[in-house]
């Protein structure tokens, strides 16, 4: 398989898809490219129909959505170990998962990921109304799967790949959240899986500046 992606300080739809890979120790190559740049744009054109990341290619398959390309390969290679056993909890699992693909534009555009960077921003109702919703979120599954483990629903599962980005968005802009909700934060924060992606993160140079949002810290 092959996985394109974008510059992981910003790139959090890449991030989903990696970390599913990487969690479950799969074969594949990574191959990264500068967003905004003509090259990024030339390599996808003959690989995604959108020219967008992540793409996943796999012999002649192609899958050019992150949500698709998680499903893609909890069926294809995971026996579907990334969700849940049950059917309603697996149900429950895939509708967080397109809560999140599909909503909190206000919370994605105010704050953009930013790895590298520590940022202040002044949120208004409809960032601070996502933020509560992910809070809720949080709390509640920890609540309900406190007994089976530390992530969203007790094993780490593609709930949790999907969350990650907005965990690392709360560190870079100093979002404080309610304890079992910024428990959860800090477990993700300190998984060595994404402490991998972090550490790439900040060796980049690369400055995408739409991304480069907020006031320094």
């Amino acid at each position: 398989m092959q996985l394109y992606i974008g510059n992981k300080n910003y790139s959090t739809w890449s991030l989903r898809a990696w970390l599913l890979l990487e969690k479950f120790g799969l074969d594949y190559e990574e191959i990264r490219l500068n967003l905004a740049t003509e090259s990024f744009y030339q390599v996808l054109e003959g690989v995604s129909p959108t020219q967008k990341v992540p793409v996943l290619v796999d012999g002649d398959v192609t899958v050019w959505e992150s949500l698709a390309i998680l499903e893609y390969i909890n069926e294809s290679y995971l026996f579907g170990r990334a969700l849940p056993k049950s059917t309603s909890e697996r149900a429950r699992a895939r509708a967080l998962c397109a809560e999140m693909h599909s909503s909190f534009g206000a919370l994605k555009n105010a704050m953009p990921m930013n790895i590298r960077a520590k940022r202040h921003v002044e949120v208004n109702s409809q960032v601070l109304k996502d933020i509560q919703r992910v809070e809720i979120i949080f709390t509640e599954q920890m609540q309900r799967y406190r007994q089976k483990g530390d992530w969203l629903f007790g094993n780490w599962s593609m709930v949790d790949a999907m969350f990650a980005p907005v965990c690392l968005r709360f560190d870079t802009y100093g979002v404080e959240l309610g304890t079992c909700a910024q428990n959860y934060v800090e477990q993700v924060l300190t998984c060595p899986v994404l402490s991998r992606w972090r550490d790439q993160a900040l060796l980049e140079k690369d400055v995408v500046r739409c991304n480069e949002t907020g006031v320094d810290r």
